[in-house]
C-alpha cells in the first residue's frame, strides 16, 4: 500500500481556488483512497492509494477538483520515502533555527541542469536557496514578508512549476504519513 503526501498549488489564497479541507477529504475518499487526512488550509493531503503511481494520483486529484469544485490547480505528489529524503537532505539544517523561515518548494519535475546552473546562489544573500531532488530549499533568515527571493519568478526561471511549504508543514506531513487515520 502506497502512502502519499499530496500538495495542491495556490489554493485558498486571497479568496481564489477555494478548496475546503473537509470537501478535499471527501473527494479523496470518493476516489477510493483510504487513511485520508488534511493539514491546515493550504491544500495538504495525505492518502493511502493502494498500488497507484504518484502520477496517477496527481491526475486523479486534479481531475476531481476540476469536476467537483471547478478548481484548476497543479498537484504535486510525494511518497513517504521521498518526504523523508527531503527532510534528511536539508542543506540548511545547521542554520535554520525557525521552521517558519525555512521552506521547501516541491517541483513538478527536476529542472534542467542549465536552468539550475543559471541561478546565482548568492543573488538573494543573506537569503539562500539550494536545489534538492525535485525541490528547492528556501531559507529566509529575516522572514518571507519582504523577501526578494520569495517574489522571484521561480517557475519562469526554472521552467518548472512548484508549490512551497514551510518546514513545520513538511515535517508534519511526514508524521501524518507515518500515522494513518
Amino acid at each position: 500500500m502506497m502512502r502519499y503526501a499530496v500538495f495542491l498549488r495556490a489554493v485558498n489564497v486571497g479568496g481564489h481556488n477555494k478548496v475546503p479541507m473537509p470537501r478535499l477529504r471527501e473527494i479523496a475518499t470518493d476516489l477510493g483512497y483510504t487513511d485520508v487526512a488534511t493539514y491546515v488550509q493550504s491544500g495538504n493531503l495525505v492518502v493511502t492509494a493502494g498500488a497507484k503511481k504518484p502520477a496517477a494520483v496527481e491526475a486523479a486529484v486534479g481531475k476531481a477538483l476540476h469536476r467537483d469544485l471547478n478548481v484548476d490547480v497543479d498537484v504535486m505528489v510525494r511518497s513517504r520515502k521521498e518526504i523523508a529524503a527531503v527532510i534528511a537532505a536539508n542543506p540548511f539544517a545547521k542554520i535554520a533555527d525557525d521552521p517558519k523561515k525555512l521552506h521547501v518548494s516541491f517541483l513538478a519535475k527536476q529542472p534542467t541542469a542549465a536552468a539550475r546552473k543559471a541561478c546565482d546562489l548568492e543573488e538573494f544573500a543573506p537569503e539562500r536557496f539550494e536545489f534538492g531532488d525535485r525541490c528547492v530549499y528556501l531559507w529566509y533568515p529575516d522572514g518571507q514578508g519582504r523577501s526578494k527571493m520569495a517574489a522571484a519568478p521561480w517557475a519562469k526561471r526554472l521552467g518548472v512549476l512548484g508549490t512551497a511549504r514551510n518546514w513545520r508543514t513538511v515535517t508534519t506531513m511526514l508524521e501524518l504519513l507515518d500515522t494513518p487515520a
